[in-house]
C-alpha cells in the first residue's frame, strides 16, 4: 500500500475528484478525513471507505471559513494523531460566472472564497500540523484553465485557479527545506457533475471535445491517480509543479481553435 499509515485531509470529498481520491487513498492504506458541505453524500463516502476495511471520518465543513478549516485539521490530529497529506480540492464554478463585464461582484467573491481562500486557510492550519510530523505533501486542485484560459468565459473561476498556481509555488518555495512538498493538479475537462452542469447540451460538449486529442473527457478516478502519485513517496523530488492532467489539451489548444 502506497499510503500505509498516512493521514490525509481531503476537501470536496463528497463528489467528483474528491470522492474518487478519498476512496483510492483509503484503499492505499491512508486514514481519511473527508471534508465537504454535503453531509449526506459525505457520509456515503465515509461508509464506503470503512466498509472496505479502511479508516475514515467525515467532517462537514464550509472550507471558506477559518474555523471550519481549523476544525478539519484538528480532527486529523485528534482522531489519527498526525497529518501527512493535505489535499485542498474543494471548488465551484458558478453558472453566472462569465466575462469581467458581466460577472457580478457577488459571484466573484463567492468563487474566490471557495476556490482560493479555502486553499490559503487549509494551508494556514495544515502546514503547522505537517511540520509537527516532519513534513508531508500538499496537493491543490487548480485547472488547465489556469494555464491556458477557459474555453468559455468564466473570469472568476479562471482567476481563482490561477491564484492557486501562484500560491502553490509560494508555499513550495517557503517550506521546501522543511520537507513539505506542494503541487497543483491542473485537470482538463472531466466527466463530473460540475462540468456536466455547464456543458448541458450535445453542442456544448462537442465544442469542448474538439480541443481534446484523446477524444474524450477525463474521469475523476484518473485525477485521483495523479493525486495519489503526488501524495506518495514516488513523487519525492517533485514540488512547485503545475501537474497537467488534461488529455493533451494544452498541446493542441491553440491549433484547435
Amino acid at each position: 500500500m502506497r499510503l500505509a499509515k498516512k493521514v490525509a485531509v481531503i476537501t470536496g470529498a463528497a463528489a467528483g475528484i474528491g470522492r474518487a481520491s478519498a476512496l483510492l487513498f483509503g484503499r492505499e492504506g491512508a486514514r481519511i478525513i473527508a471534508v465537504d458541505r454535503d453531509e449526506a453524500r459525505l457520509q456515503e463516502v465515509v461508509t464506503a471507505i470503512n466498509y472496505s476495511d479502511g479508516h475514515a471520518i467525515g467532517v462537514p465543513s464550509d472550507v471558506s471559513k477559518a474555523e471550519d478549516c481549523a476544525a478539519m485539521i484538528e480532527a486529523a490530529k485528534s482522531q489519527f494523531g498526525r497529518l501527512d497529506i493535505l489535499f485542498n480540492n474543494a471548488g465551484i464554478i458558478d453558472a453566472e460566472d462569465s466575462s469581467a463585464v458581466e460577472t457580478s461582484e457577488e459571484v466573484w467573491d463567492k468563487t474566490m472564497a471557495v476556490n482560493l481562500k479555502s486553499v490559503f486557510l487549509g494551508c494556514k492550519f495544515g502546514i503547522p500540523a505537517l511540520l509537527e510530523n516532519g513534513g508531508g505533501s500538499i496537493i491543490n486542485t487548480a485547472s488547465a484553465a489556469a494555464v491556458m484560459g477557459s474555453g468559455n468565459p468564466s473570469v472568476a473561476y479562471t482567476a481563482s485557479k490561477g491564484g492557486i498556481l501562484a500560491f502553490t509555488r509560494e508555499i513550495a518555495i517557503a517550506h521546501g527545506k522543511q520537507n513539505i512538498r506542494a503541487n497543483a493538479i491542473c485537470p482538463g475537462p472531466m466527466r463530473t457533475e460540475m462540468l456536466e452542469s455547464i456543458l448541458d447540451t450535445d453542442e456544448k460538449r462537442e465544442r469542448r471535445l474538439v480541443h481534446l486529442p484523446m477524444g474524450r473527457f477525463g474521469e475523476a478516478e484518473e485525477i485521483a491517480s495523479a493525486a495519489l502519485f503526488l501524495a506518495s513517496p514516488d513523487s519525492s523530488y517533485i514540488t512547485a509543479s503545475a501537474f497537467l492532467v488534461d488529455g493533451g489539451m494544452h498541446g493542441a489548444y491553440i491549433t484547435a481553435l
